[in-house]
């Protein structure tokens, strides 16, 4: 069920196996635990997850990315695709920790999710563990509180009706350097323009993005 859930079938069997070994197993039956996957994993995890989200949201803030990335790279999360990807019925766990309830623990379920995307990574390699990260991440990704983008809605529509981005222009940066104001251009295909003024570049883009979305009736 895991490897179909993923769309994969793995090489190394040990590797998936190695996954689905809480160490209360690998204590009782002397073999490797997920915890080094886990480990590899997690960082994967972090790390594509930061891919998605700067594609996804090329006019957002460093702030703003990190605090999606906070909740999507979550244990709350991982336990949700552990239980999708049918692993917890299939994680190997020691008497005691089967006898407390430990195939339902969140944190049990959160781990070996991360360490089989560790495992996927070494025997699939960094495509493919992307292409299975993106799947299942995509409704995370995309469920998030954000601000209305007014540069992401502009290029969106520009895109669809003229088949173009527009085109941002300083027009004049006024002021000491501790308190500047710019003043920016907007342009789009039938030379409609919209301009914005800001205490930073990123403002000013979007103050202008507005302006020209209200001209175009949006």
């Amino acid at each position: 069920m895991i490897e179909q859930k993923l769309g994969y079938k793995f090489k190394d069997r040990s590797l998936l196996e190695t996954a689905l070994t809480h160490s209360s197993y690998a204590n009782e039956f002397s073999c490797p635990s997920n915890e080094r996957l886990e480990f590899l994993g997690d960082a994967l995890l972090g790390c594509m997850v930061s891919v998605l989200l700067y594609e996804k949201y090329p006019s957002h803030t460093e702030g703003d990315l990190s605090k999606v990335r906070s909740r999507v790279v979550s244990g709350a999360n991982f336990a949700r695709y552990a239980e999708t990807t049918g692993l917890g019925k299939q994680m190997r766990l020691g008497k005691g920790e089967e006898n407390t309830g430990g195939r339902k623990r969140e944190s049990n379920n959160a781990n070996a999710f991360e360490a089989l995307i560790g495992a996927l990574y070494l025997d699939a390699g960094y495509e493919k563990t992307f292409e299975v990260v993106s799947g299942l991440f995509r409704d995370a990704i995309e469920e998030n509180d954000f601000p209305r983008d007014s540069k992401t809605e502009l290029q969106e529509v520009s895109q669809s009706i003229f088949g173009q981005t527009p085109e941002y222009r300083i027009l004049s940066e006024e002021g000491p350097p501790h308190e500047r104001t710019f003043t920016v251009e907007v342009t789009i295909p039938s030379d409609l323009r919209g301009r914005g003024k800001g205490s930073s570049k990123r403002q000013s883009e979007q103050s202008a993005a507005r302006d020209a979305l209200r001209k175009l009736g949006y």
